[in-house]
Order: structure tokens, then C-alpha cells, then sequence
């Protein structure tokens, strides 16, 4: 599987290189083949079979991908969960998949499922020599891990990902942003996210180390990447927001950085023009996907042009990117309507969830649940996502787009937009701001700069402004159903 193509291959031509450092400490190639050998002999001894699924609760840290490698030896099924969920809905994700165990960081929520160990990793050696290990099992359709959803729209779903897919998004990532040798890829954003897993199995394979943080913050990574000679990362835009406001972000040598790809959400142009003037000579590409499809576009450094901020690129090589209206027919150029794909790379389907797998495909597309529209270069711009859109008075309003313009102003931090009910229009449009610290900024301030921008039904109707952050899914995104549910709620309540 893909153990075969990267870690064994790893081993065999680079033993002796860096493939994994954290906190300073370090191990070679051939340590980390040896290191995953045993843990799949102790996996093997504890009786999981090809198929059987392991569920992994860790921050970022050199076991959790040694547990993934581990699992694609012996044609387990690897299920990373959330950090950031809930005891409660840790719960209903160990329910869904029904692993045969669990391996859990003590300082993370506890499940009422009894995990089969705590902190196995941490007891060396493991009593179980790598000469025992069964020999690596290779089947490229066989399933690699169970991606979870965030759940911004609803419960998460499991994402049956194969060996085959993720080798797509592998290449994918290579067409964009050719990997070399002499890579130091640091994982800042979490791993049990579709934006970065890939990257566990696209590294070895070029003999470049691997870096690990237990959770992101501007100090951590801007000390990570000056220790560490970082080259490449990956981020949500909530942090490179948190990198472009740090402080201190001059007193670090970030000179090796090269490359910084950024996805999950859309990012307002200005803050790319913030990150811009905080990492001169970083080159930045912007990556559309989901955790059905791994990477599926691609905006290149050169091609951040001021008429194209808004583009999430064009398509990867072998993936077949269309813009359809509801009945599913292709849509004119310049038109919206949903956007869906198909290729190597998209999932097989839901987790034991056959009427969410024939919902989410139509005639061999999949359906993304994002709007956009394409323009006469095939560029491809995401309005919103389809749950998120605001119908108000009959009139689509596009979140992102009211989120750009907030964003513009100088004072403010974090912006999410939203609908809330109204008996008149149906859905008014909403905005909750964090203000940057020593702002300050009123509501009819925000309109008036937003009026002067945007139609007059685009303008926000109601302005509430929070002292602490946007809440957040555990890869960053901002959790907007949590912001709107309280209005709805309301209104249940008044209906009743």
C-alpha cells in the first residue's frame, strides 16, 4: 500500500536522514521503519486485522504518524479524530466507525468507550521485536482512514478515503508544488484534517523530514520554522489572521520558508495582501478541497493578481471541475450554481451511511454543496457554501463576499456573516466582528464602510460584536451554524 511507496522506499534510499523531529528530538529513516515494524507486530499481537479500524485521539506529535503508517502496513483502516470535539461527540464518531480500539492522549476527552490504551507509545520498547511484524499488505482500493467531517453544517460523516485516493492527492500536490529532497514540511495545521494528512505520505517518499507541533500558535511556529529551517506548511486562514497580528513576527528568521500553500475556507483578499507584506518571498498558493476530495484546484503564487484574490484556481490534472444548476445541467460561463467533480482522488462514500453517499452523488459527479461560478480563463471562484448562502427578500447574498468587504477595515480581527430569520424577508444578514486589540469600532461605523461597497440588500442588518474569538471547528473553521442557531432557536420558540 502506501507504505510500500514511501516509507519502505524511504528507508531503503535516505536510512540515514532526519524523517521526523519534534521538540529537537530526531529519528532517521530507517528508525522510523523499524519504529513502525513494531508498533504493527504490537497491533498484530492485540489481534487487529486488515479492515479492522483504529481510532487515534493526538495532537501533533511523531506517534500519531508512525500510527498511521502502522495502519496502512497492515490494512488497517486509521480513524483520526477532532481534538477539538467533545467527550459527547468523540462518542458519536466511536459509534459510527466502530473501531476495534482506540489510542488516546491523556490530556484529551475522555470517551465513554474504554480505550484499548492510553499511552501505549509512551512504554519502550514495546516488547515486540520489528523482525515480527507481519509483512506489509498491499491492495491500493483497500481503505486507508476514515475522515471525519467538521460538522460545520451538521454531525459529522465518515469520509471512506482508499490508498488509491490519497495516492491521487499525492500527486496532486506535486503537480502544484513539486516536492524536492531538501524539504522540512512542518505540520501546523492538525493532522486528522484532510488539508494536511496527505502530506504524511507524500514527504517520505523525497527523503524529507517531517516536523510537528502540538498545536499551532504564531510563537510556536515562528520558533518551529527558525529552529527547524522550515520550508513548506500548510494553513487555514484563521492562521495565517493570527501569524499577519503577531507582534513579534519580526524578531524571527523566516527566511526558509519557501512556499505556503492555504485552504479550508476562503480568505479575503485583504488579508492575502497582509500576508503578502508579513512574508515577503514566500510563495503562496491557494488549495480548494473537501475531506470527500482532497485537493481539487489550485490559484499559483503568480497568478494572485489583484482581479484574481477571489479565484480558488483551476483544476489538478485529472479532475473534471463543472458548475451545474439544480437539475444538475452544466451552467453558461460567468453563471452560478453548484459546483461538482470527479476524478481518482474523490472518496468512495459515506461510513455505513448509504443514503448520504446517494445523496452527495449525481450521474458520477460528486456534489461539493459549494456555489461558484467559472470564468472564460476556467478559473474558479466559491461564492458560498450552499447551506451558508442568505436568500433575503428574494436576493442571494454570498457570505464570503459581505465577509471580504468587513475584513478591509482596519480594526477588525475576525468576521463571520450569516442569516438570521425575519418575518418580512425571510433571512437578514448578520455579521458577529472581533475587533483587533486597542480598536475600536461601532455598528453603524460597519455598515457605513460596508455601504460603500456593496448593494444595499448585501449590507448588514445586524452587527454584534464579541470580545472573544469566533468559535471553531477543530481545523479552524469558523463554526457559523453555532453563531446563527441561538436567532433560530429564538424564533422556534416565538413560532411555538
Amino acid at each position: 500500500m502506501i507504505h510500500t511507496h514511501s516509507l519502505g522506499r524511504a528507508a531503503r534510499y535516505y536510512g540515514e536522514r532526519t524523517a521526523l523531529s519534534s521538540g529537537g528530538k530526531r529519528s532517521t529513516f530507517l528508525e522510523l521503519h523499524e519504529r513502525v515494524a513494531g508498533i504493527a507486530a504490537a497491533l498484530s499481537r492485540y489481534g487487529f486485522r486488515v479492515g479492522d479500524r483504529l481510532a487515534i485521539l493526538l495532537p501533533n506529535e511523531p506517534e500519531y504518524i508512525e500510527l498511521v503508517y502502522a495502519c496502512a502496513w497492515l490494512g488497517l483502516i486509521a480513524v483520526p479524530l477532532n481534538t477539538r470535539l467533545s467527550a459527547t461527540e468523540i462518542d458519536h464518531v466511536l459509534a459510527d466507525a466502530s473501531p476495534r480500539g482506540l489510542i488516546r492522549h491523556s490530556s484529551l476527552p475522555a470517551p465513554s468507550v474504554r480505550p484499548l490504551w492510553e499511552r501505549v507509545l509512551d512504554v519502550e520498547p514495546l516488547d515486540v521485536e520489528a523482525a515480527a511484524a507481519p509483512a506489509p499488505v498491499y491492495d491500493p482500493d483497500a481503505v486507508l482512514a476514515l475522515i471525519y467531517t467538521s460538522g460545520t453544517t451538521g454531525k459529522p460523516k465518515g469520509v471512506v478515503l482508499t490508498h488509491a485516493n490519497m495516492l491521487a492527492n499525492v500527486d496532486h500536490g506535486n503537480y502544484w508544488l513539486p516536492y524536492s529532497e531538501g524539504d522540512v514540511y512542518l505540520h501546523a495545521a492538525p493532522l486528522f484534517h484532510i488539508a494536511d494528512f496527505p502530506a504524511m505520505f507524500a514527504y517520505p517518499a523525497f527523503g524529507a523530514c517531517q516536523v510537528t507541533i502540538p498545536k499551532f500558535s504564531p510563537r510556536s511556529f515562528c520558533e518551529t520554522v527558525e529552529r527547524e529551517r522550515v520550508t513548506r506548511t500548510v494553513l487555514v486562514p484563521t492562521m495565517i489572521n493570527m501569524l499577519t497580528q503577531f507582534p513579534e513576527l519580526g524578531k524571527y528568521d523566516l527566511n526558509s520558508l519557501k512556499e505556503l500553500p492555504y485552504g479550508g475556507s476562503p480568505m479575503a483578499p485583504e488579508l492575502v495582501r497582509r500576508t503578502r507584506e508579513a512574508l515577503p518571498g514566500v510563495k503562496l498558493i491557494q488549495c480548494y478541497g473537501l475531506s470527500e476530495t482532497g485537493f481539487l484546484t489550485a490559484l499559483r503564487d503568480q497568478e494572485h493578481t489583484d482581479d484574481r484574490l477571489k479565484s480558488c484556481g483551476r483544476p489538478c490534472p485529472g479532475i473534471d471541475v463543472r458548475v451545474v444548476d439544480e437539475s444538475g445541467k452544466e451552467v453558461a460561463t460567468g453563471q452560478s450554481g453548484e459546483l461538482v467533480v470527479r476524478g481518482a482522488n474523490v472518496m468512495r462514500g459515506y461510513w455505513n451511511n448509504p443514503e448520504e453517499t446517494s445523496r452527495a452523488f449525481r450521474d458520477g459527479f460528486f456534489r461539493t454543496g459549494d456555489i461558484g461560478r467559472q470564468d472564460a480563463d476556467g478559473y474558479f471562484y466559491i461564492l458560498d457554501r450552499l447551506k451558508d448562502m442568505i436568500v433575503t427578500g428574494g436576493e442571494n447574498v454570498y457570505s464570503g463576499e459581505v465577509e471580504a468587504v468587513i475584513y478591509e477595515h482596519p480594526a477588525v480581527r475576525e468576521a463571520a456573516v450569516f442569516g438570521i430569520p425575519d418575518p418580512q424577508w425571510g433571512e437578514l444578514v448578520a455579521a458577529c466582528v472581533v475587533l483587533k486589540p486597542g480598536t475600536s469600532l461601532g455598528a453603524d461605523e460597519l455598515v457605513a464602510h460596508c455601504r460603500r461597497s456593496l448593494a444595499n440588500y448585501k449590507i448588514p442588518r445586524r452587527v454584534e460584536f464579541s470580545e472573544d474569538e469566533l468559535p471553531k471547528s477543530g481545523s479552524g473553521k469558523i463554526l457559523k451554524k453555532v453563531l446563527r442557531e441561538r436567532y433560530w432557536r429564538e424564533r422556534e420558540r416565538a413560532v411555538s
